[in-house]
């Protein structure tokens, strides 16, 4: 039997939403329970898939079937396409799987000609509406079927509006707009070299295609890479009998929520044009009325409203969003979806609907996208405020949150400004570690290079700081502390705002509002709690990170990257000492200068855990990050060395590398100098010893992380240089202490030998971003160079540093448990890259059996939920 490409509404239901799509597969449930839906049918997406496979054609047979469903239609309405007696028009619709407002195109009134028209003026005695409906077809088809931008029909409207001296579209006469759809017909032959399609059947193969292909233009694919939705779904297309919402004052067309999308509030909202057509009310060319006005203009058709819309919302159990229009008293349904809402509703709703009995905390828990979250976890602009901002630029959403103050551009100046009571924003072509405390005290962080994964994205993300990346269109001039964007020359001290939520950039200061947590957040996140079974840690290097994280329901730290403390105060000193030594002990008299402070770090953290787990990553980065690079800071360090600048200078051109990301770095800097290792284990027991002492029914267990092996024999190495210091304090302490000594997994080849690895680790924790890098072969800082190529080009659909690879990098960490398991039943697995903290990735994570996801603190509510949605998708 032939593959059915083609529904009519009553042939489908909701069930139907992959292959008929969000809209078709609600038109058809709608039209199931009797509601007043103009009748039509639906394309498939699998016939746009089709469509893309053959050349973006619409074959003979999908051409046949629409064919067939033409004459089925127009049995069911009782008109015919292009007839002079009773004219069918109809509107074709976009409709995907999950819900895209906006993003793709839509053709209303389609089967008009002069012939029609004329008609349609004659049989309804209301020539005027007929013609408004001639001139729209014209120009949206135009538009979206043919491509001649929008601007050219607006100016010719905007003339005519003059000539008659006339402010509103609705006060042009029928003879205004016959003349109008003459002279759009006359521009789309200028445009397009022949003239505006007459036969109704052409018409729609060439709206049906136009909506197929917008599928792929740039604002879906930009969609649907920041809300997961693959490329390989496509889009279905709805074909429906016009209802006009244009005939008059009897007329009308709205939209509206079963409750408000934006506090949550269970109250109708939404708002109606009288004598109008479904863009006049999203286009804001005229102020549409509250739709409780409805009920004084035509109450009996408000009432039918109110009530189709509590059985919609009875039926779908969520909120609905729903697209309506009148037609001379009569109410037809065109849609309904669930509503999209701001994060601070979508949980009121949630617990709302738990309380009204009509869901259950399960399915209150499943409703919530974590995504989300994150908006109510930071502060955000004021939207009044934000509506008037200028706009200069936009680039990578990096870390969320609103942040607006003075153009600074050293870590240095933001420290120092920040100190005398300014807020400022850090500007820099890209960030390293040692800008770590100007970014801590900056309101927020752009940067000129860089992708998700970053320094300055993951840094900022683990401080809850705001932060855009990778904006490319800035010229920058760091020397002189000045930058260009959009045109205007931004220097030191002058005011700019980020949105670390969408990526934009505005001039000056856009005022912004705290985040608050209501107690539907707490009722919510104790649900999802109550459901998973993956557990959720945080990834902090501080003490105000970590309970900021506990606070927000982290049951450990997975990663605390022991770098990060090495540029507090006067450590760097000490630290810079140590890589200039000539010998092992000059070497250990500069390590003992940071051990107290190191200790005392690991104390504090320890504290904030109140005896949960803490994972402590040894040094990773490569030795160069952490030397001077200011010619007086150079001079410093060789006058406490006892060198000559000459001398520092060669050391610190010995430490350059060709490529650090494959450098000195990691367990290989432990392998040449132990006695990093030694001080670093020192700390952590040390530590550990004096908080268990001090707290005695808590169970203090360290878990010491090698990061960077891909050999076993060099995790041996380190480990047992671990294991000799550890031992050795923990037996001068008199108390009983256990600890653990584990490995990251972050180079293929330890994935790869994990069953040897395995033997001398108790716990893996998979460093995605670097596993991410090595098995790509690309380095997360240079890849924003060429990824929106790769997006263009459907090679990749999303970022592989911001949603796991699953098919490449994913299969090396399903590989790892695998052989390391067995070997070592007790072996515990993590993830502690930046993927810890994406739903997609946590749902992965709990599926191939790892026991916790770490991410940064902001992240911890949207892991827990990520990781409850999981376990209840397995179950059901």
């Amino acid at each position: 039997m032939a593959k059915k490409y083609v529904y009519l509404f009553s042939e489908g239901d909701a069930s139907m939403r992959n292959l008929l799509g969000g809209k078709g597969a609600n038109l058809a449930e709608m039209t199931r329970l009797g509601m007043p839906v103009p009748q039509g049918f639906t394309v498939t997406t699998e016939a746009c898939t089709k469509y893309y496979e053959d050349g973006k054609k619409i074959n003979d047979e999908i051409q046949a079937e629409i064919m067939e469903y033409i004459i089925k239609m127009e049995e069911i309405t009782g008109m015919k396409f292009g007839d002079t007696e009773n004219p069918l028009l109809v509107s074709v619709r976009s409709g995907a799987r999950a819900s895209m407002p906006g993003m793709m195109d839509t053709i209303l009134n389609l089967g008009l000609n002069e012939t029609v028209a004329e008609v349609m003026a004659k049989k309804s005695n209301n020539p005027r509406w007929a013609y408004d409906c001639y001139r729209r077809f014209i120009q949206m088809y135009s538009d979206v079927v043919m491509e001649v931008g929008k601007k050219y029909f607006e100016q010719l409207i905007d003339e005519m509006k003059e000539k008659k001296g006339v402010t509103q579209d609705v006060e042009l006469t029928a003879e205004d707009l016959k003349e109008l759809a003459n002279q759009f017909k006359a521009e789309y032959k200028a445009k397009i070299g022949e003239d505006f399609p007459d036969d109704p059947k052409e018409q729609l193969m060439g709206a049906i295609k136009a909506v197929f292909r917008s599928w792929d233009n740039p604002r879906a694919n930009v969609y649907r890479r920041d809300n997961d939705i693959p490329y390989s779904w496509g889009t279905a297309v709805n074909v429906q009998m016009m209802a006009f919402g244009n005939m008059g004052d009897t007329s009308g067309t709205g939209v509206a929520f079963t409750r408000n999308p934006a506090t949550g509030e269970k109250k109708l909202f939404g708002e109606f044009l009288l004598n109008a057509q479904g863009e006049d009310v999203v286009a804001g060319v005229r102020t549409p009325q509250p739709i409780d006005q409805l009920k004084d203009v035509m109450p009996e058709v408000y009432n039918q409203f109110v009530d189709i819309c509590s059985k919609l919302e009875n039926h779908y159990r969520d909120m609905q969003d729903m697209e309506f229009t009148i037609q001379d008293k009569k109410l037809y349904m065109l849609q309904t979806r669930n509503g999209k809402r701001t994060a601070a509703a979508a949980l009121k709703i949630a617990c709302d609907l738990v309380d009204e009995g009509m869901i259950t905390d399960k399915d209150a828990v499943k409703m919530i996208d974590p995504r989300n979250l994150d908006s109510l976890l930071h502060p955000q602009f004021d939207q009044v405020a934000l509506k008037k901002a200028d706009v200069l630029g936009k680039a990578l959403a990096a870390s969320p949150g609103a942040a607006c103050g003075k153009v600074v551009f050293t870590a240095d100046d933001a420290k120092a400004w920040a100190e005398k009571g300014e807020k400022v924003v850090l500007v820099r072509l890209e960030t390293s570690p040692e800008d770590i405390e100007g970014m801590k005290a900056a309101q927020g962080i752009l940067t000129v290079r860089g992708g998700m994964t970053s320094h300055a994205a993951v840094v900022a993300r683990g401080m809850g700081t705001c932060c855009v990346s990778g904006c490319s269109d800035i010229i920058m001039d760091e020397e002189n502390k000045k930058f260009v964007l959009a045109g205007k020359t931004f220097t030191e001290g002058d005011e700019i705002s980020i949105d670390g939520s969408t990526g934009n950039i505005y001039d000056g200061i856009v005022p912004t509002v705290e985040a608050s947590i209501g107690g539907d957040f707490g009722r919510i996140m104790a649900w999802a709690d109550k459901y998973r079974t993956l557990k959720v840690r945080t990834n902090a290097d501080t003490p105000a990170d970590a309970a900021n994280a506990v606070k927000l329901g982290a049951e450990g730290i997975g990663l605390c990257r022991t770098e990060h403390m090495f540029f507090e105060g006067n450590r760097i000193d000490a630290f810079r000492e140590m890589i200039c030594a000539d010998t092992v002990e000059e070497r250990e008299a500069a390590l003992d200068k940071i051990l107290p402070m190191q200790q005392g770090d690991f104390e504090k953290l320890y504290e904030a855990l109140e005896g949960n787990p803490v994972t402590i990553r040894f040094l990773d980065p490569p030795l160069h990050e952490f030397v001077p690079t200011e010619e007086a800071d150079i001079e410093i360090l060789a006058k406490a060395q006892g060198k000559t600048v000459g001398e520092i200078k060669d050391i610190i051109n010995s430490l350059h590398e060709a490529n650090p990301m494959m450098g000195h770095r990691g367990c290989r800097l432990a392998v040449t100098y132990p006695e990093i290792a030694k001080m670093q284990t020192k700390a952590v027991i040390r530590a550990a010893i004096k908080v268990q002492k001090a707290h005695p029914d808590w169970k203090i267990v360290p878990e010491i992380m090698i990061p960077l092996v891909c050999e076993v024999k060099e995790l041996k190495f380190v480990k047992n240089a671990v294991v000799e210091t550890a031992d050795a304090e923990i037996k001068a302490s008199g108390i009983d202490l256990k600890y653990e000594v584990g490995t990251m997994i972050e180079i293929p080849r330890a994935a790869l030998t994990a069953d040897e690895i395995a033997k001398e680790a108790d716990f893996f924790c998979f460093g995605t971003n670097d596993l991410t890098q090595m098995t790509f072969g690309f380095s997360r800082d240079d890849a924003g160079k060429f990824l929106e190529s790769y997006y263009d080009t459907k090679i990749f659909e999303n970022d592989p540093f911001a949603k796991l690879d699953q098919n490449g990098v994913g299969k090396l960490m399903e590989m790892a448990i695998k052989l390391g398991k067995p070997v070592n039943p007790k072996l515990h697995v993590g993830i502690c890259g930046e993927h810890g903290g994406d739903p997609s990735s946590v749902e992965f994570c709990h599926k191939i059996g790892l026991d916790y996801v770490s991410c940064s603190p902001f992240r911890v509510p949207i892991a827990r939920l990520a990781a409850a949605q999981a376990k209840i998708n397995e179950l059901n």
